[in-house]
């Protein structure tokens, strides 16, 4: 009795764990349910546990000839969920662009070095091949002069050949200037590797970073000639492309970059300015990061909402005194970073330097990472695989507007959607005055649709506390809403499973969602409306309560029992329990 006892309890744990991921997979794919903000990884507040301070000027002047110390000071401590998880839907893994509704827009190798100061130009940082566990030990070894247990037992901690930042914290962080030249040059490498792996190649495991980026710091003389912007761009286009999938949770790379670059070219929807800014000094410090307080969906509607006179198309101007523009910029083709290879399509993005807008070519996938090694070579000679003057076109006569040719908003459309937030999703149904959204209203499948997901936020919210009759109830009326059935009242926000019937219902009255016949003891069923050819239900209305039962007899010759016991019968199981 009690293994069965305990059957159905795991039964009723497990129909409930997979009906709650079935249904809601459904539902996000088929009835548009809405995704969560991402969860992001910033490690801005971990830079500042590790400081060069006077008594390691050794250190920190190889780490300012390298080209990456202002990173210290650009990232943002603080980033917004809202935003960036608004933005990251509008992205697009096959043009690597932002899809706006007047176009698109994306973050270019200008944007990289005006915000971060960083070099754009020099060597392509490339990998032939994935770095082994055994690779990265000797590495960990050579470089940074651990022990082969410690590198060992580091990695092991990791699962992947990856070190945590707390790990090299904790071991190069005390290093000084009066330590030896080795221990020096090994705690040097420990903070440039700290260094990336908090800011340009953060990924998503957001404690560790990988050890393969220690073969770039093997001569510290050269690590200033490596194309580090570049390298940085390729890694945040790779992790939006992966956030878009519709099962991730979370954004990796250098949200730094992605927020700025939302600053500055969207100034009056976002922005906070740092009044104290001067132009010398990175465009990531012009702003003061703040934590947006509107919800994922006020930022989608504004979104939404944004006109092409609501952009900042070219915000570097008074900039360009100090820092250039990059012709590098031009660039179109394949950027890299290790085995990360994605396409750069400055032809897509011809208003952001100041052109007009044409429709481009069809975007081009980049090759395998086994065959990229050819791409290194068109990256040294860059030069002749830039855009020309033709292919650029004529220039923008008015520096505030989105101009485009005749042709493009109509070819923007058949490629591409405008609004991303669904009508039955919005704050209301129809657009502000003068926008130039169509006017959405409320349909009756707009409204079906929303009843369900009500229905289903209120029953997955209560997880596995709820009985399973409780479910196969929710399940029936889901099935109900969204095959839209005239029978279920909108007032139905929470489902209670009616009595189960004694007769089993026909195939025309069944429920869409059946309980298995396994189950002990069935579950109540909430049976639809019975077709004109049932006969009605049989309703058995309960004893009257005022009424008191008549008092049993008791016969005087029986022996009296020690305690009175009555006896109830189940049908199913055939097994007697007293109480």
């Amino acid at each position: 009795m009690r293994l069965r006892r305990y059957s159905r309890v795991l039964l009723e744990d497990l129909l409930i764990d997979v009906y709650c991921g079935v249904l809601t997979n459904i539902l996000q794919r088929r009835y548009g349910w809405d995704r969560a903000p991402l969860k992001l990884v910033n490690h801005g507040p971990k830079l500042q546990l590790w400081e060069l301070d006077a008594e390691r000027s050794r250190i920190s002047k190889t780490v300012q000839r390298s080209g990456l110390a202002l990173l210290i000071s650009c990232s943002h401590r603080v980033v917004s969920r809202p935003m960036l998880s608004a933005c990251c839907e509008r992205w697009q893994p096959e043009t690597t662009t932002f899809h706006l509704p007047f176009g698109e827009m994306t973050i270019t190798l200008d944007d990289v070095a005006s915000i971060l100061h960083i070099p754009v130009t020099g060597s392509m940082i490339s990998f032939s091949q994935p770095l082994q566990v055994d690779d990265a030990n000797a590495l960990l070894v050579e470089l940074l002069g651990t022990t082969d247990v410690e590198a060992s037992r580091e990695m092991e901690q990791c699962r992947s050949p990856s070190v945590r930042l707390l790990w090299l914290r904790e071991n190069f962080s005390t290093i000084t200037d009066v330590s030896s030249d080795d221990d020096i040059e090994f705690a040097t490498r420990a903070f440039l590797l700290h260094l990336v792996g908090c800011t340009l190649f953060a990924d998503k495991s957001a404690t560790s970073v990988g050890v393969v980026y220690l073969e770039l710091f093997r001569d510290l003389s050269m690590v200033g000639s490596y194309a580090w912007g570049a390298a940085c761009l390729a890694f945040l286009y790779r992790q939006l492309n992966t956030a878009t999938r519709f099962e991730v949770r979370q954004l990796g790379g250098y949200l730094t970059l992605l927020q700025a670059w939302i600053y500055e070219h969207f100034p009056e929807m976002f922005s906070s300015p740092d009044l104290s800014y001067i132009e010398s000094r990175p465009r990531a410090l012009r702003w003061r990061p703040h934590v947006i307080l509107d919800s994922l969906q006020s930022v989608r509607e504004r979104l939404d909402r944004l006109q092409s006179s609501d952009v900042c198309w070219e915000p570097y101007v008074d900039h360009r005194a100090e820092h250039p523009f990059p012709n590098i910029a031009w660039f179109s083709g394949c950027i890299k970073c290790g085995l990360v290879v994605d396409p750069y399509h400055p032809e897509r993005i011809l208003r952001q330097f100041g052109y007009i807008r044409t429709i481009p070519l069809r975007p081009f996938a980049p090759p395998r990472p086994d065959r990229s090694m050819l791409l290194d070579q068109y990256w040294e000679r860059w030069t002749g695989h830039v855009l020309t003057d033709q292919s650029r076109g004529r220039r923008c006569q008015y520096s505030g507007s989105g101009e485009s040719v005749a042709e493009y908003m109509a070819w923007y459309d058949c490629i591409s959607h405008r609004i991303v937030q669904p009508p039955h999703l919005r704050s209301c149904f129809t657009t502000d005055a003068g926008s130039s959204l169509p006017s959405h209203t409320a349909s009756t499948s707009d409204n079906r649709n929303a009843r369900a997901l009500s229905l289903l936020r209120h029953v997955i919210s209560g997880g596995r506390q709820q009985s399973a009759d409780y479910f196969w109830g929710a399940l029936n009326e889901e099935h109900s809403i969204l095959a839209g059935s005239n029978e279920t009242s909108e007032s139905h926000s929470t489902p209670s499973p009616a009595p189960a019937s004694h007769s089993t219902p026909s195939p025309a009255t069944r429920p869409f969602f059946s309980p298995p016949t396994f189950v002990y003891p069935p579950p109540a069923l909430v049976d639809p409306p019975p077709a004109s050819d049932d006969p009605p239900p049989l309703i058995v209305p309960p004893p009257p309560t005022s009424v008191a039962p008549p008092a049993p007899t008791v016969d005087p010759s029986a022996p009296a029992p020690d305690s009175i016991a009555s006896t109830t019968v189940y049908v199913h199981s055939k097994r007697k329990k007293k109480t």
